[in-house]
This record gives C-alpha cells, sequence and structure tokens, in this order.
C-alpha cells in the first residue's frame, strides 16, 4: 500500500482546506480593499475655490464652508485666470465663478471624472438655492477613446495582471535558474507586457493619443518594478506569493490608484496611499502628462516609479544573497555524500 492510499479522507480534506486558504484569503481581503475603498464615497477636505476678491465672494465662501464641515477646503481666488491655472496644477477640485443670471463651475475632468462631478454637485446646489442655471466648464480636452477619463485606469490593471501573473510562472517554471538568470527574464516580460498595454491604449483603443514614447517608458517602469518585487518575494514566501503580490497590487494598488475616485473622495487610509504607491504613480502621472501638459506633479509620479524599481532590484539583491546562502550546505553535502 503506498503512502498516499495510507491516508484516510482526514487527511485529504485537510489537505484541501490548506489549500483553500489562498483563495479565501483573497476574497476577504477583496471585499475589505474594494468595499472600504468605494462603498461610500464622499468629499473630504476637497478643495475648492469661489471667485472673487468682494465681502460677498468671501460670505458665499464661508457659508459653504460651515454648511460642508470638514468635508470641503473652501479658499477665494482674485480672479478667473488664477482659478483655471490652479485647476491645471491639479490644485482645486472645482471652482465656482458667482454670477447673478450666468454662474459658472470650472473644472477638470481629466483629473477625475467624479472629483469633478462631486464638485459641480457642491455649486448646483447654490444655484438652485437661487433659481438659476449652472453653466459646467470643462477645461481639459479627453482623448476620443477615453470619454470618461478612467482608460488609464484600466491599463493600469492590464499591466498589473500581465505583470504579477508572470510572477508565478516565472517562480513555477523557473525553479531551477539562478535568481538572476529568473531576474533577467522578468526584464524581458516586462518590455512585453508594457508593449501590450500600450498598443492596446494607443491604435486600437485610443486611450493614449499622444507621447506614446513617454507612456510606454512609465509603463515599462511600474511593469518591472512589480516584477521585481514579486521574483524576490517568492524567494521567501513560495507558494504565498500570489496572496501577497495581489494584496500589494491589487488590492491596495487599484483602490488607492485614483482611477475611480481620487483620495478627496475617500477616507484617510486609501488617500494616504496614494500619494507614493506605484498605481497611483502611474495613473496620477499619466493623466498629468496626457491632459496637463505634463506639469501638476507629473515628475514626481515618475520618480515615485523609479523609487518603486529600485525597491525591487533592491529585494533581488536580498533574495539573491539568501540563496546563496541556502546552496552553500547541499554544495556542501555532495562531496560527503560521495
Amino acid at each position: 500500500m503506498t503512502a498516499h492510499a495510507a491516508h484516510g479522507p482526514r487527511h485529504h480534506l485537510k489537505h484541501v482546506a490548506v489549500h483553500l486558504l489562498t483563495p479565501l484569503l483573497m476574497c476577504l481581503g477583496m471585499g475589505l480593499a474594494y468595499l472600504g475603498a468605494f462603498h461610500s464615497p464622499e468629499p473630504h477636505g476637497m478643495k475648492v475655490a469661489v471667485v472673487g476678491s468682494t465681502a460677498r465672494t468671501q460670505v458665499l465662501a464661508q457659508t459653504i464652508k460651515d454648511r460642508a464641515g470638514d468635508a470641503l477646503d473652501v479658499t477665494t481666488v482674485a480672479d478667473r485666470a488664477t482659478a483655471v491655472r490652479q485647476l491645471r496644477d491639479r490644485e482645486l477640485a472645482g471652482a465656482y465663478v458667482p454670477g447673478a443670471e450666468h454662474p459658472e463651475v470650472l473644472v477638470a475632468k481629466a483629473g477625475s471624472d467624479t472629483t469633478a462631478t462631486a464638485a459641480t454637485a457642491v455649486f448646483r446646489s447654490v444655484t438652485d438655492h437661487q433659481g438659476v442655471p449652472l453653466k459646467v466648464t470643462d477645461l481639459t480636452t479627453l482623448s476620443s477613446g477615453d470619454p470618461t477619463g478612467q482608460g488609464i485606469f484600466f491599463l493600469l490593471v492590464a499591466l498589473s495582471i500581465g505583470s504579477y501573473g508572470s510572477v508565478a510562472a516565472i517562480g513555477a517554471a523557473g525553479a531551477a535558474l539562478s535568481l538572476w538568470t529568473r531576474a533577467a527574464v522578468g526584464l524581458a516580460v516586462s518590455f512585453v507586457v508594457s508593449a501590450i498595454g500600450m498598443a492596446l491604449a494607443g491604435p486600437v483603443f485610443h486611450v493614449v493619443d499622444h507621447d506614446y514614447a513617454t507612456v510606454w517608458g512609465m509603463a515599462w517602469l511600474y511593469s518591472a518594478g512589480v516584477i521585481a518585487f514579486g521574483i524576490g518575494l517568492h524567494t521567501f514566501l513560495k507558494r504565498w506569493t500570489t496572496l501577497t503580490m495581489m494584496v500589494l497590487f491589487v488590492m491596495l494598488n487599484f483602490t488607492t490608484s485614483g482611477g475611480v475616485f481620487r483620495p478627496e473622495l475617500q477616507n484617510g487610509f486609501f488617500g494616504s496611499l496614494h500619494a507614493f504607491w506605484n498605481g497611483a504613480g502611474f495613473v496620477e502621472g499619466a493623466r498629468s502628462l496626457l491632459y496637463f501638459d505634463g506639469g501638476a506633479g507629473f515628475d514626481g509620479r515618475v520618480l515615485s516609479l523609479f523609487v518603486w524599481l529600485a525597491g525591487g532590484v533592491a529585494l533581488l539583491a536580498v533574495a539573491a544573497a539568501a540563496e546563496k546562502r541556502r546552496a552553500r550546505p547541499r554544495l556542501a553535502a555532495v562531496p560527503a555524500a560521495a
């Protein structure tokens, strides 16, 4: 009788239960992340402005602030040109230009359609009270294939799945390879993943309609960083690597990227991760490049992608040293056995 056959049903059920732990933890994690981040989008310190320098403007701004409480951060700006500049620098969610008959709200939908909608709703309540229509002016022009401005987020999803899925394949099929050989394979894969993403986002669906090379470079930086982290983590976590990668680059990544809701519509935890997480680096960097002329924090977002890649390379170096230490006892045992 084989050892496998000698085990009873209880042993096999325990074996199944252990393997079910990973998908069940994924279910729990996805539910906590997505419902926690998206279930109740409300403004939290959303920055808006009222245009004008008169006493009446100051009173209006203070009234809006008093009614909104912590939901809004209301300021005044001297003129419309200043409001336009701050919106293009992505410092404001919306700006209200008062008028007895033709009030106007200025927004930048390319920065975030949901934030622009929330800012419009704030000032529409003002004009509804006055009984006059509100003119909504969008200062940005979205690409033909991305009317909602969320296409970059879905490109992030494709890049992420291609990247962390490749980590699982390299870990399973490349176990006999040295770590740096696996890392070289991962580097090559990151070029392929980013090229596929750009081909789909550019010529196929026209989500990206200019600055193709720069967006592709950002996509490669993002993919290479994810793959480097995954290959490095696999040395230590083995079969738990996939779950860890999903936590880092799906659960926490997609929810904090700003692709659906930016920090001003999320709670403090997800909003704080948005400042430095790599998904936010790609999404917000691409938006700043494509729709805000490469300003509005573009350089900082690209720098964050470099930092994540550098962190992945550092983890690879640690993993290589660990694998080398583990190999020494095995190598020493070969002559003794001979």
